[in-house]
């Protein structure tokens, strides 16, 4: 084993200071009022999972509060229309811990949540969910373990929020580029480009 990879819980707290007191006083096991305005006023969700094999994140967008507050210990998200690939659902059918990292336009601090889920296609869940008249196929049911706010360090540091920091799209490969160059141009990476403004358009919800 290379001698540099710190392999025990004991090395690793030995590496680090003892966490601050506020770092601990910020976590509860239920959404507080001030952590449930975080929640609403999010239009992007991070959504992590854990597979059999494999761990995952997939963003999670809409509209400010699109993940619903049912009450304090229990969220819903819906599964807005994809790519059919289902990672992140098949993830959960093997092992239903979750973990969210939700942010907010102009905010530099983000908030997280642990906890559990389930994939629900109830019918009184999807209609909660319904946008320009369109239900998601399912949505999750997600109860609350633990929640706290993590500092503006990592938002400041990468500067993510300040029009500075934008990047025209055309500065890296397209969709279709990179779809041409994996599938060795079964793919019409040109098509797929012109197409996706369409597409993305028409297939939103």
């Amino acid at each position: 084993m290379d001698p540099h990879t710190i392999a025990t819980l004991a090395e690793l707290e030995a590496l680090y200071a003892r966490p601050a007191a506020p770092s601990l006083a910020k976590e509860v096991d239920y959404l507080h009022p001030h952590y449930r305005a975080f929640v609403e006023a999010a239009p992007l969700c991070l959504l992590s999972t854990v597979g059999k094999d494999v761990a995952e994140c997939s963003p999670r967008g809409d509209a400010p509060g699109f993940v619903q507050v049912l009450d304090e210990r229990t969220l819903l998200m819906p599964d807005r229309r994809g790519n059919n690939r289902i990672d992140s659902l098949r993830n959960i059918v093997a092992d239903p811990r979750v973990g969210l990292l939700f942010l907010i336009p102009g905010i530099n601090e983000t908030l997280r949540i642990n906890g559990t889920a389930r994939i629900s296609v109830a019918p009184d869940l999807l209609a909660r969910c319904e946008v320009e008249g369109k239900t998601p196929v399912s949505v999750l049911v997600i109860h609350v373990q633990a929640v706290f706010f993590q500092c503006a360090r990592a938002l400041l540091r990468s500067r993510v929020w300040d029009a500075g920091s934008r990047r025209p799209r055309n500065s890296l490969p397209s969709n279709g580029e990179i779809l041409a160059a994996l599938s060795r141009n079964a793919i019409d990476g040109e098509a797929y480009d012109r197409e996706l403004p369409e597409r993305l358009r028409t297939t939103l919800y």
